[in-house]
């Protein structure tokens, strides 16, 4: 504690009133001065009193006083316990008021021959984590999970698929099940309707023509996946809205892949690249002016969900999951949209959902159709047969089949060969024990 003052007697008279207001200046001053940092410590080192300090008391200036404390009192009473460094001392030489200092975590002190115990605060956090609180939010919605039976589903039999990819930021694990249920909303809008009977010019036969030869294309580009899956959306939108002559669609589709790769594509194909494709069949305005036309029809809308974003979803959630059970879902699915019966009647998702339960079909994986895969897409096995079964003829029918694009492309080894594997005779027969009942 700071000393207290002392004053004089006060003089009576006319300089009563300025001493008695500089005594009150005076009173002010110690009051601000006297706010706890500092502190007279009277240390006595060889019988000589030392001086008095009067230094603000920091946290640094604090630990090197009770340092030399310490060194004096050990040298001459070297019976006291000797006080860790990770622990208060009991008995402070120094005297000094309480805010000065942190408290300090309680010591017992024994002998100098064991260790000091200091109380731990992982003690108290155990102590206070022995008897958890539940919020009454965490209450309400336990007892309305209670009521409605959610809590007597079995949910160790839903596998979570995005459990490997916690640390993984682009994979926007607390987004995802939002952005799908978003996209499951939003395939409507990009839905396409039956379009032939507007196209006096064009049947299913020519629109398969098209879309096989694009599919070489993009393969010989070396293009995303996305790029050709969002080319054959953008053809079959713009074919229901705008009559085409048969002269003029290939037109449409080397524009509609020229949008889908400036959509998708970090380094898009040149105007010049799909002439060349083309055998020079147009020139560089003619394709310009159908990319305009195009995005006019379709006003520019291209952000849409084809059936490749579900694809992706649906085989991580086929579990388990591997190469040949994606590469046989992709080989499906473009089968399926090469083929004008299978883009109209169903949506995306569908046969995305679809393509999965055909591939694990046609891989004889047990069970055919999980409950993970039941929660993420929302269809179950005997919503997929019909769908499935469509598919799995087309699979069956390649060798017949002329157009051979796509089972040129997985052919290869690179995509493990799958369309080479027989198809899923299984389905067939599930199919017609389905109608049958």
């Amino acid at each position: 504690m700071a000393s207290k003052a002392v004053v004089p007697e006060q003089p009576r008279g006319l300089g009563a009133a300025k001493q008695k207001n500089g005594l009150a200046e005076g009173k002010n001053r110690r009051v601000l001065r006297d706010i706890g940092n500092l502190a007279i410590a009277p240390v006595v080192v060889e019988g000589k009193a030392q001086n008095q300090i009067t230094r603000p008391v920091i946290r640094g200036f604090g630990a090197q006083l009770l340092e030399n404390a310490q060194a004096a009192t050990e040298k001459y009473n070297s019976k006291k316990p000797v006080v860790g460094k990770d622990c208060a001392a009991t008995a402070a030489v120094v005297p000094m008021k309480e805010p000065l200092l942190p408290k300090q975590e309680a010591v017992i002190a024994i002998s100098s021959d064991e260790k000091e115990i200091c109380k731990s605060e992982r003690i108290v956090k155990e102590g206070s984590s022995k008897n958890p609180t539940k919020t009454l939010t965490a209450i309400l919605t336990a007892r309305s999970k209670d009521a409605c039976g959610l809590n007597k589903k079995p949910k160790d039999l839903i596998v979570d698929i995005d459990a490997s990819d916690v640390e993984n930021e682009l994979a926007a694990i607390e987004y995802i099940e939002d952005i799908y249920s978003f996209y499951k909303l939003a395939e409507g809008d990009a839905r396409v309707h039956d379009y032939m009977d507007s196209q006096p010019e064009i049947n299913s036969k020519i629109r398969a023509i098209l879309v096989d030869w694009l599919v070489e294309v993009h393969r010989k580009f070396e293009l995303m996946p996305e790029s050709l899956y969002l080319t054959i959306n953008i053809v079959d939108r713009f074919l229901s809205v705008k009559t085409v002559p048969r002269r003029e669609l290939q037109l449409v589709g080397i524009s509609s892949m020229l949008i889908a790769c400036k959509y998708e594509e970090i380094w898009a194909p040149e105007v010049s690249d799909f002439i060349a494709i083309s055998d020079n069949s147009y020139v560089r305005e003619q394709l310009l002016l159908m990319e305009k036309a195009i995005l006019g029809k379709l006003e520019w809308y291209l952000t849409v969900p084809t059936p490749y974003v579900f694809l992706v979803r649906y085989i991580k959630a086929s579990i388990p999951s591997d190469h040949e059970v994606e590469n046989m879902a992709f080989f499906l699915a473009e089968l399926g949209l090469m083929n004008y019966a299978t883009v109209i009647p169903y949506c995306s998702s569908m046969i995305s959902a679809s393509a999965v339960y055909a591939a694990r079909c046609t891989l004889n994986k047990s069970p055919l159709w999980t409950p993970t895969l039941k929660h993420h897409t929302g269809y179950s096995e005997d919503q997929l047969m019909e769908c499935a079964n469509l598919l799995a003829s087309f699979h069956s029918g390649v060798v017949e089949n002329k157009l051979k694009a796509v089972a040129r492309k997985y052919s290869s080894p690179e995509r493990g060969a799958v369309a080479l594997l027989p198809a899923a005779k299984g389905l067939f027969s599930q199919l017609k024990n389905t109608s049958t009942n």
